[in-house]
């Protein structure tokens, strides 16, 4: 062979390489296998016993428009017109990521002889909680969906693809902190307290129950740094794609959405997308580094 020739692969690594592809399908299928049967499993354990069973998770939404519509537009007279389809529109997806990281914060040390006495895959664990939150959510929003039909108010247009890339965004930072977080409990049990602590306070720094025109009057041009937290920006687009303000789009004087076009989303979602991603290798990362001294930890 001249040392031009390109190295032949021979039968043994060409069959070598088979298997190795078969494996990996196969450990693939697995997984993915035991993250569905623990999703159906929690769907199944949530409602057990229950007179409506499933059907709480559908008037859940219905029973949050009509208190949060009471208390903040008849009550407190908030200014935001269909104040309750806004308040909506953020909601469904700050709860379903809220209840994502707190339910996988606890996993782990909740299954705690399960990881001591069987070997599988761990991330299912956090990962389980996400796609229990996730079933929740596209079940909620199409109630919302049809809410806003029934109201009469627009809904089905273009702004609504910016579910797509917004939807993204929240999945992978979901993940990204569910992963965080739950490897991070095993060790130091005080985190499952400060992440309630945070949640509580980082719900009130999202424009859920105000105008986002607030923000804007009072951070001016720096009202970039607030749009950092990937989740206002979620929460900001999800109200552009789904909720339809009056003509004018004001709240007194105050600007209700961030902004009417779709260039503004999509730029703070990229960068938003960014985070997630960079998020997501830390929280890989770690979660990789620690599970070694889970069974030890627990």
């Amino acid at each position: 062979m001249t040392s031009g020739t390109a190295p032949q692969h021979t039968p043994a690594h060409s069959a070598d390489a088979s298997r190795l592809a078969r494996r990996s399908r196969a450990q693939t299928k697995v997984r993915w296998e035991l993250l569905r049967n623990l999703v159906r499993k929690d769907l199944k354990v949530k409602y057990k016993g229950s007179s409506l069973g499933f059907a709480w998770s559908l008037a859940n939404p219905l029973l949050i428009l009509v208190v949060y519509t009471f208390v903040f537009q008849i009550v407190l007279k908030s200014q935001v017109p269909r104040f309750g389809i806004y308040l909506m529109s953020g909601l469904l997806i700050w709860n379903a990521f809220s209840g994502s990281v707190s339910a996988a914060c606890g996993s782990v040390v909740a299954n705690a002889n399960l990881v001591k006495k069987v070997r599988f895959p761990l991330a299912v664990l956090p990962l389980s909680a996400v796609g229990f939150a996730a079933v929740h959510f596209l079940l909620q929003l199409l109630v919302l969906f049809v809410v806003i039909l029934i109201l009469g108010y627009s809904l089905l247009g273009p702004e609504l693809l910016l579910l797509v890339p917004a939807g993204a965004v929240a999945l992978t930072f979901t993940i990204a902190l569910s992963l965080l977080v739950s490897s991070l409990n095993v060790r130091y049990r005080d985190t499952s307290h400060l992440l309630d602590v945070a949640l509580l306070a980082w719900f009130w720094v999202n424009p859920m129950v105000y105008a986002f025109g607030l923000i804007q009057d009072r951070l001016h041009e720096w009202t970039w740094v607030y749009l950092l937290n990937p989740m206002a920006v979620v929460v900001v687009s999800f109200q552009r794609a789904i909720y339809d303000p009056p003509p004018g789009n004001r709240a007194g004087p105050t600007t209700v959405l961030a902004d009417m076009g779709y260039r503004f989303y999509l730029e703070h979602l990229a960068i938003a997308g960014f985070i997630s991603l960079v998020l997501l290798w830390v929280g890989l990362h770690v979660f990789r580094t620690m599970q070694a001294d889970f069974a030890e930890d627990l």
